[in-house]
């Protein structure tokens, strides 16, 4: 598997992902205008057969969003969101990012289990933040440690 940065090839094969991860599933034409952003990360995870799960961070100051991370059905449970969730931490510190947050449904029990695994911890919760079905969110944050 290789993590690289999304190209505008890639939008096809991210957004059947995306169709089959969310229920509100972004569209082709947000994940497009991701390519003319400033302060944007969007990366895609690869095997031999193409593109198998993306995640979208962005970040102002020394604060950065994981606004999106999808792993393909079949390639779920093989340790693809953790390898994107570590390059984008790398990529955060990179360019002086001290905190990520990233919001999450509570149901998904999944995605907690790999954040909370990497070091993020809840912070908050947004209720009724998600729609069909409603359900309120988990905030989490991620603290870089700052290297002396």
């Amino acid at each position: 598997m290789k993590v690289r940065a999304a190209r505008p090839r890639d939008l096809p094969a991210v957004s059947e992902i995306e169709e089959a991860s969310f229920s509100a599933p972004w569209s082709v034409s947000a994940f497009r205008t991701l390519f003319q952003r400033d302060r944007v990360r969007f990366l895609v995870a690869e095997s031999e057969d193409g593109v198998i799960g993306h995640a979208v961070l962005w970040y102002a100051l020394d604060e950065a969003e994981l606004a999106n991370l999808a792993v393909a059905p079949e390639e779920r449970g093989r340790g693809v969101a953790g390898v994107l969730v570590d390059r984008l931490i790398e990529e955060c510190r990179a360019v002086g990012v001290r905190r990520i947050f990233l919001e999450v449904r509570e149901s998904n029990r999944v995605a907690l289990r790999l954040y909370r695994g990497k070091g993020f911890q809840e912070v908050g919760v947004r209720a009724a933040y998600y729609q069909n079905p409603r359900e309120d969110a988990r905030v989490l944050r991620y603290d870089l440690p700052v290297e002396r």
